[in-house]
């Protein structure tokens, strides 16, 4: 089958997920970069939704990371990047919609909510996400391991990979680190973070800070994070 197109956006969490994937599996692949702020007609065509990332394999056009993601692994099953047993392979993909369902809405929330009372909501039900991952989620299915499934690198810490990327911009905005409950994901980002298919497509914090300083368009939060 014909070589991989990716489009992609350099800031995009999504993005850097099926990135992430490419390399981890060594597939080959060519990137084109897409403006999202003016988006050329023909990447319509090709993401009907207008979103990052996209490929186009052959006859395929696809959008959606988890989807792109699941194609990938399905098309180029080595290295494997989810369990092969069912019901281990199942757990996963729940951890995976945990991440899309709860953690990134409570964390968009904390970050650009509307006002102070949205943001605030944002803040205990982030925290509350973090808690529970630690807790009921990698603490439980690590074992000794360093990932989130134990000794093998999975879908699931890619899932969860970016936003643990960008919480300096919530220490910048909005004042939030880790707490210190969460020991386990603590080591867990620590050792992500030196893989090297994650240095691979990484942004420094101040490519966020500066990035979402226009977005956010308000000064840095100066309160303390009870």
């Amino acid at each position: 089958m014909s070589t991989i197109q990716l489009y992609f956006a350099k800031g995009s969490t999504f993005s850097q997920r099926t990135r992430v994937v490419l390399l981890e599996k060594g597939i080959d692949f060519t990137a084109t970069e897409v403006d999202l702020q003016n988006k050329p007609d023909w990447f319509i065509q090709i993401s009907r939704y207008g979103k990052v990332p996209a490929i186009k394999h052959g006859d395929v056009e696809l959008f959606e990371s988890s989807i792109i993601n699941e194609y990938l692994e399905e098309v180029f099953p080595e290295p494997a990047l989810l369990p092969s047993d069912p019901a281990a392979k199942a757990i996963a993909r729940i951890w995976i919609d945990y991440a899309n369902t709860r953690l990134v809405p409570a964390f968009n929330k904390l970050l650009r909510g509307k006002d102070s009372t949205e943001r605030e909501q944002g803040r205990r039900e982030f925290l509350e996400a973090l808690l529970y991952v630690e807790q009921e989620g990698i603490s439980k299915l690590s074992g000794n391991g360093p990932y989130w499934l134990g000794e093998n690198f999975s879908l699931v810490d890619i899932s969860f990979y970016p936003w643990f990327e960008r919480l300096p911009v919530l220490e910048h905005f909005r004042n939030f680190t880790l707490p210190t409950e969460t020991p386990r994901l603590q080591e867990w980002w620590s050792v992500l973070r030196d893989r090297e298919s994650i240095k691979a497509v990484e942004n420094p914090a101040s490519y966020y800070i500066e990035r979402f300083t226009k977005i956010l368009g308000e000064p840095v939060a100066v309160a303390t994070q009870k």
